[in-house]
């Protein structure tokens, strides 16, 4: 597998829309991947599975993932069917003020075998940072980016982010 033949799929959070992940993928296309803007309904995440699977066909070449909402049914998605890669933008570890019901929302993530990049804001009230890197070694194959200062959006340091994601999609291609 080589780098170029990476497609990238990324979802929507739960107030937003493809046309919101636009930049994103934009940004992996200016960087060499070819990406897709997924449309997920308003809706549960259980829900909202079928629509993200029909819009992409799971492979070897897939990447899956998503903001928020978006990361979260696309991590059900590869807790099933494993992609080459999954990546989580600002994962809704929580429901802000009560990380009690984290266990309630990661449950799938052992399942989850193939290499995860998660990107979050250490002020992501959706994400308390020290519950997220407790519950981190859940991946098997994780790693974890965050940004201080930043909270449940990632759209000021995208660029960065960007970057980040594409050299991770490097490494995974090289093997």
């Amino acid at each position: 597998m080589t780098a170029s033949t990476l497609h990238v799929f990324l979802a929507h959070g739960a107030s937003g829309s493809a046309v919101s992940m636009r930049p994103w993928t934009d940004g992996m296309r200016d960087r060499g991947f070819e990406a897709t803007p997924v449309q997920l309904p308003r809706s549960s995440a259980e829900r909202a599975i079928p629509v993200y699977r029909a819009a992409v066909e799971v492979g070897p070449a897939t990447i899956i993932g998503g903001h928020s909402f978006g990361g979260r049914v696309a991590s059900l998605i590869a807790a099933d069917q494993a992609p080459a890669g999954l990546v989580l933008l600002s994962y809704p570890l929580h429901r802000p003020g009560h990380p009690e019901t984290t266990d309630a929302r990661i449950a799938h993530w052992p399942r989850i075998t193939c290499p995860v990049l998660l990107l979050s804001g250490e002020s992501d009230p959706f994400a308390r940072i020290q519950v997220l890197r407790e519950v981190m070694p859940r991946l098997p194959h994780a790693q974890l980016v965050t940004y201080p200062r930043l909270g449940h959006g990632l759209d000021a340091v995208r660029e960065d982010a960007l970057d980040r994601i594409a050299s991770w999609l490097k490494e995974l291609a090289a093997g």
